[in-house]
């Protein structure tokens, strides 16, 4: 059996800062397994530009941000393996993973990270009744389609769901020379970035129909038109509000699930909003050694978090290894994130200040849209902080930055709460 300090499932932006992380900490076993024949994730086919503003303060492509990362692993001399499935962890973390060359093969790990990202949510979630015609795409492999294999997938188009690789498909399809005739969406409000909706619908006239769905798909071989009705509050369709559309294509974007297979198989415990592992501040799951971040722990919006959040993975990983694989024993309780009011979740679940590094950054959604609001965290039931925000939206992630030392200077904390409040 092969064995390795550090097995990193994924090689995706999340898999690639994890890994140049744990090596610049000083673990050089490690080894990165991607099932795709080349590095770099979904950001392979995300050809459009507005990666890296954060991390390195200039615009990028995605294939040009994930090819800095894998030159950061190639520099380092850290080793990968491609077309490699895994496709088991126990608990012992031992990895069992599959490729041409070796076959089936085992790796014992000291320490994992997850970073497998997340998958489009298929139609079959949606329960749109008709035949099941040819044109029916999720967002993602139209992208995929147009931008690695050079076919279009139609030329009168409308997109259901307002996620961003729905909106960015919107644009994409319209440069291509359909016609995107609408994007629906179920929600009162769009489920992707400002930015992607200036830039992808209203600079092209695409319309955006808000609280409407797909009530009916017309054609036996192929999509020939399809009806939108409006939805009430509990997201059934009004009769009588029916419209009809002729088209050839119909694209998914109904948002994206972490890929946790291989998590819950390990007994890791899940976050039932996020569909992602419950982490604590070293991004540590529930099973000792085991770190998740990126995609697969909960769906961020700007890759650059994805990599701040990965750095931090690699480095307590690095950490734990060096210490054996032992925690040291808390000297103070530790404080449970208690997201209410609004805020649907936070990532880490838990704090343990002893652990922590001096700052931490606590991310989460929202679940409606706020206006003119308080972004406000309570240690106990003593008011912390309260920010400002013109407007908060389940589309954008938003953060709470805590210092180790705001922390320990509340010896006895034992719950933080998060909540939006009206201003």
């Amino acid at each position: 059996m092969l064995t390795y300090d550090l097995v990193i499932v994924g090689g995706g932006p999340a898999g690639l800062a994890a890994a140049a992380s744990a090596k610049r900490n000083g673990i050089d076993s490690i080894v990165i397994l991607e099932r795709e024949p080349e590095l770099g994730g979904i950001l392979n086919q995300c050809i459009h530009n507005g990666f890296g503003l954060h991390t390195f303060k200039e615009e990028l492509t995605g294939p040009e941000y994930a090819s800095r990362f894998i030159e950061q692993v190639k520099e380092l001399g850290i080793e990968y393996r491609l077309h490699t499935m895994v496709v088991d962890i126990d608990a012992s973390k031992k990895v069992t993973a599959m490729n041409r060359e070796d076959g089936l093969f085992e790796i014992q790990a000291k320490a994992i990270i997850l970073a497998m990202g997340c998958r489009e949510r298929p139609r079959g979630a949606l329960n749109i009744p008709g035949y099941r015609p040819a044109g029916i795409y999720s967002a993602g492999t139209a992208q995929r389609l147009v931008n690695i294999e050079g076919y279009m997938p139609g030329r009168k188009v409308v997109i259901l769901g307002s996620g961003d690789i729905g909106l960015i498909m919107a644009r994409r399809m319209t440069l291509e020379g359909a016609e995107v005739q609408v994007v629906a969406e179920l929600m009162p409000y769009s489920g992707g970035l400002k930015r992607n909706i200036v830039q992808c619908l209203n600079d092209f006239d695409i319309p955006l129909k808000l609280s409407h769905t797909v009530v009916d798909i017309q054609g036996k071989e192929r999509v020939e038109g399809i009806t939108l009705a409006e939805v009430d509050n509990t997201g059934k369709p009004i009769p009588g509000t029916e419209e009809h559309y002729d088209c050839d294509t119909l694209l998914l974007s109904c948002g994206l699930i972490p890929e946790n297979e291989l998590s819950r198989g390990i007994g890791v415990d899940m976050e039932p909003v996020t569909n992602g592992p419950a982490v604590n501040e070293s991004l540590e799951t529930s099973v000792d050694g085991v770190f998740a971040c990126g995609n697969v722990l909960h769906v961020h919006d700007l890759v650059d978090f994805v990599s701040e959040e990965a750095t931090v993975a690699g480095k307590n990983a690095a950490k734990y290894i060096k210490n054996g694989g032992k925690h040291d024993e808390p000297s103070h309780p530790v404080i449970k994130m208690n997201p209410t009011g609004g805020v649907r979740y936070t990532v880490p679940k838990t704090i343990n200040v002893d652990n922590m590094d001096d700052q931490i950054t606590v991310r989460f959604r929202v679940g409606g849209v706020y206006k003119n609001c308080y972004v406000a965290t309570y240690f106990d039931d003593e008011l912390f902080s309260r920010r400002k925000r013109p407007v908060v939206a389940p589309g954008e992630m938003e953060e709470v930055k805590l210092t180790k030392e705001k922390l320990l200077a509340h010896p006895d904390l034992k719950q933080i709460t998060i909540k939006i409040e009206e201003a």
